[in-house]
């Protein structure tokens, strides 16, 4: 049977091999990679392609997420666990093996029945004192970061419950209960997406198609990210027509140079130009119809596209030195009344 040592060493050649893999280490350097390798293997007498004792020695985790699961404990435990606690649930070189059963700790276990019953008794901050005391004896153990997450969520501190679930399911994915419970602190914190994924790969380690509380939970996610992605799609459309080309005014409202070029405008006041602007909105009606342009960008293409408008501005640029039409006379015409 293999040893700890034998263990990380082959823990060790998969990362490497990984590595080399995923493009963590250049190609260039694949000669001295393999060289480690085979003084890995020689040095421990472990055989690197061995994939039982791979199996044995990490599981489906990664030396890397074993370290992972290292480095969030580290920062997050607020008392740091001495060499005696260590040694339960680490090996000899201080690096977790969560994917090998875990030693039960008599200590540890009933910190976590005495956190069960004041769970039991909604007593939430002391159920949490009590599971950090059983995680700091045993910081591996999915069922104290998953209890732990369960009452964070209970009084409702969803950022540490998030972290706690995450720890649980990097230790032991399969353990789905912590899933489910990363699962719910996402979805509070609104993070759907998140908690979608959460509860679809609780379904996975379930098996034949996952529990009804699993399923239930993914649906309820995916239809809140469905609902978003509805509301991030119809904003952008609502918002395009002050995006788009002739609103280039201040704030999405329409540009009406355009409007004043289509009437024979932009050649300057007076003979045969555009009146100002002020003249023109002393007139009700045509104010009338310049703040619906403004309230309703979206009329300002349909008044462009009037042919009987189009008519009148040829007819007015056409002229020469005529100038504007009355306004009033134009504005009695029905079609731009109805417009």
């Amino acid at each position: 049977m293999a040893t700890s040592q034998q263990r990380l060493a082959l823990a060790i050649i998969d990362f490497l091999s990984k590595s080399l893999k995923d493009g963590t280490i250049s190609s260039e350097d694949t000669e001295s990679i393999e060289i480690a390798k085979s003084c890995i293997a020689d040095t421990f007498h472990v055989d690197a392609n061995d994939q039982a004792a791979l199996k044995d020695a990490i599981g489906d985790q990664s030396l890397l997420s074993i370290y992972g699961v290292y480095e969030k404990l580290k920062g997050k435990s607020s008392t740091a666990p001495g060499p005696g606690a260590a040694s339960g649930s680490k090996g000899s070189t201080g690096t977790p093996k969560p994917s090998g059963p875990t030693p039960i700790n008599p200590e540890a276990e009933s910190f976590k029945s005495q956190g069960n019953a004041a769970m039991q008794q909604k007593d939430y901050a002391k159920a949490i004192d009590l599971y950090t005391k059983a995680i700091n004896l045993s910081p591996t153990n999915p069922i104290y970061l998953s209890n732990r997450a369960a009452a964070y969520s209970a009084s409702n501190q969803h950022e540490e419950a998030v972290a706690d679930a995450e720890l649980a399911v990097s230790a032991d994915p399969k353990y789905t209960k912590a899933w489910s419970r990363l699962g719910l602190a996402r979805f509070v914190l609104g993070d759907a997406k998140g908690s979608m994924e959460a509860y679809q790969k609780g379904i996975e380690y379930e098996g034949n198609g996952g529990s009804e509380a699993m399923k239930k939970g993914y649906k309820t996610a995916k239809e809140k990210v469905e609902e978003e992605e509805k509301e991030a799609a119809s904003g952008g459309a609502e918002r395009s027509p002050t995006t788009g080309a002739g609103a280039g005014g201040a704030g999405g409202m329409p540009d009406l140079s355009g409007l004043a070029s289509m009437l024979g405008g932009g050649r300057g006041g007076g003979g045969g130009g555009m009146p100002d602007i002020g003249g023109l909105m002393s007139n009700p009606m045509f104010a009338s119809m310049a703040q619906n342009l403004m309230s309703n960008p979206e009329a300002l293409q349909g008044l462009m596209n009037n042919p009987r408008l189009r008519e009148m501005a040829q007819g007015i640029g056409g002229g020469g030195g005529g100038g504007m039409p009355d306004i009033s006379a134009m504005m009695s015409d029905p079609s731009l009344r109805e417009m």
